[in-house]
């Protein structure tokens, strides 16, 4: 017979086509990962990968062994999913995916307060930058910036928040030396995956084509802190910055809309529906700084 928990094991190395980025994916072992694998291929008595000097390839027997694997996963996911949105206890687990800037510069006074209010709920935040599949409850609710509702999933269900836009924020002793004589230009800083955008680029200040380069929000945040240059960043962020400014002749622009998201039944659960409507709550008070109208500074 074959067990489930082996399946899970061979999808994971299936999908990242290396061991030790399915043990991190799954925390576990290395050797617990190779374990499983072997186990698995010792019941169905075929091989099912092949080891390269890349990583770990799928045989023809792993490819055949993929497409039931993955209809095992969605028929599991599917149960738990419908047996959780029937579950009306407070008690219990809740996982909410969402950007480490809305976590760190916004929501998480909210987060400790919706702890305090229900301390029999176990909460989990997984701060994270990529999105968390809500369909494989790997989280029961996510906090988004959506641009466009068309682009998720139909079986996804929203509850709209208020829109969040962002500016041009260059440090206050920055700005002021080049105002100076003679000053030199100012450097953008970028994330790694992201470029400067033409409405960036409205501003008056004359800028290099050096980059600065970071690989995450909150080095991108202390860079613009630290007067490295000038970047674009949510309104929460840099409105309530006191060492920060807006660069003058930009902007604000819209950068998409916060929505609460859940999958199917899982929005029936009790303690998501008293996390939703808590959060969708504090999220309508936050709108005017989410909206830019909280600046005061010239």
């Amino acid at each position: 017979m074959i067990d489930w928990d082996d399946i899970r094991y061979f999808l994971a190395v299936a999908r990242s086509g290396s061991v030790r980025a399915a043990a991190e994916r799954l925390g576990v072992t290395h050797s617990t990962v190779l374990r499983r694998i072997a186990q698995l291929e010792e019941r169905l008595g075929a091989h099912t990968f092949e080891k390269l000097p890349s990583g770990y390839r799928l045989t023809d027997a792993g490819e055949e062994i993929l497409e039931f694997a993955e209809q095992m996963e969605a028929s599991s996911n599917q149960l738990q999913t419908r047996v959780f949105g029937r579950d009306q206890s407070v008690r219990g687990l809740l996982r909410v995916t969402l950007a480490p800037v809305l976590a760190t510069h916004l929501l998480m006074p909210d987060f400790a307060d919706f702890a305090r209010l229900h301390p029999e709920i176990e909460m989990e935040i997984l701060s994270l930058d990529q999105p968390v599949n809500l369909t494989n409850r790997q989280a029961d609710v996510a906090i988004r910036v959506v641009y466009d509702r068309n682009t998720l999933p139909l079986n996804i269900h929203g509850l709209k928040g208020p829109e969040l836009f962002g500016a041009v924020y260059i440090a206050h002793d920055l700005l002021a030396a080049w105002r100076a004589p003679a000053a030199d230009r100012i450097r953008w800083i970028v994330r790694n995956d992201h470029g400067v955008s033409d409405w960036a680029r409205t501003a008056e200040v004359a800028t290099t084509d050096v980059p600065f380069r970071t690989t995450d929000a909150g080095a991108q945040i202390a860079a613009v802190r630290q007067g490295v240059g000038m970047t674009t960043l949510p309104c929460f962020v840099g409105d309530l910055d006191p060492s920060l400014v807006r660069a003058p002749g930009t902007a604000l622009r819209l950068f998409g809309t916060l929505w609460l998201l859940t999958q199917g039944e899982t929005r029936k659960t009790k303690r998501v529906r008293l996390f939703t409507e808590f959060v969708s709550r504090r999220l309508a008070a936050h709108a005017p700084l989410l909206a830019g109208l909280s600046y005061v500074r010239d």
